[in-house]
């Protein structure tokens, strides 16, 4: 099943009709555009020349049937195919050091033999990620370009091929949608954009019974990690660790003590981005632990 990238969506809502429904355990391709939605084709554009109200588009959404409030969806990434160009940009007063960026500036950046290649000295490898991702929220609409409880624009660089990630689902069919990809991108994302490309994703959604959970989790190879967005970086932080141990506890024989000694000793915190209007902070934990302990996510 494909949906394609004329079907955009600029906030997550439980409002959004969906371009799609499938049933649970369905693989779906969805085509995304650019951050900018694909408005930057010459490195001459001016700042007054893009429409920005059209940015951080999302495809989608998606219904997934038996989905209800008080499920998780679990989405599965598969693959990402990347274009062959993407685009960084530069704002005036945007990101940690906006204050000293005097003129907007765009560069295009061709993709070459799995590389970025950013200038004729230097090319560098790529690291394929999903920057928008999520689910309608629990109220309101929340603009594809701010992260939250219900996923968003987290830009964090572990939601790529192989990863698993489990929202909170508040609207019959969760609504999943997803946009805003990167060829590549920095923790932090500093200037506000990594290198921005349009993608192909393919994605496998399944709906979970019996478990619920406040903020997206993620698994990876190696990891369970908790995330989540705050007005800042210190209250992201504590929330992420917060839902860590939370979430440890349901699940292996240890105190609240132990845990927080176990989180100190083999956890990490990490910075997704801090340039959105809530930044977002990761807390990773080695799942070998619950394999100690005859546990598994879900």
């Amino acid at each position: 099943m494909l949906v394609s990238r004329s079907n955009l969506i600029y906030a997550f809502s439980k409002e959004n009709k969906p371009v799609l429904q499938v049933d649970s355990g369905t693989q779906v391709v969805i085509e995304t555009c650019d951050c900018f939605e694909n408005q930057i084709v010459s490195e001459d554009v001016s700042y007054h020349a893009m429409d920005w109200d059209k940015v951080n588009p999302a495809t989608g959404p998606i219904f997934v049937k038996g989905a209800e409030a008080g499920d998780i969806l679990a989405v599965t990434i598969d693959e990402i195919e990347l274009t062959d160009q993407g685009v960084m940009a530069v704002s005036p007063g945007m990101g940690v050091l906006g204050d000293r960026i005097e003129e907007f500036e765009a560069k295009l950046i061709p993709i070459r033999d799995g590389k970025a290649v950013f200038n004729d000295k230097i090319e560098f490898p790529l690291n394929p990620m999903i920057g928008v991702i999520g689910v309608a929220p629990k109220d309101g609409d929340v603009s594809c370009g701010t992260p939250g409880s219900h996923g968003g624009n987290m830009d964090n660089k572990m939601i790529t091929t192989g990863a698993t990630l489990y929202f909170p689902v508040h609207a019959d069919g969760a609504l999943f949608a997803l946009g805003d990809l990167h060829a590549a991108m920095g923790d932090g994302e500093i200037g506000v954009t990594g290198i921005e490309i349009a993608a192909k994703v393919t994605v496998t959604l399944k709906v979970i019974k019996g478990f619920s959970i406040e903020n997206p989790i993620l698994e990876s190879e190696e990891f369970i990690s908790t995330i989540a967005s705050e007005e800042t970086l210190d209250l992201a932080v504590k929330r992420s660790v917060e839902d860590m141990v939370a979430f440890l506890e349901d699940r292996i024989d240890l105190s609240f003590n132990q845990i927080n000694m176990l989180c100190s000793a083999v956890g990490q915190t990490q910075i997704c981005q801090v340039v959105d209007p809530l930044v977002t902070a990761r807390f990773l934990f080695p799942k070998w632990v619950l394999g100690k302990y005859g546990s598994g996510i879900f």
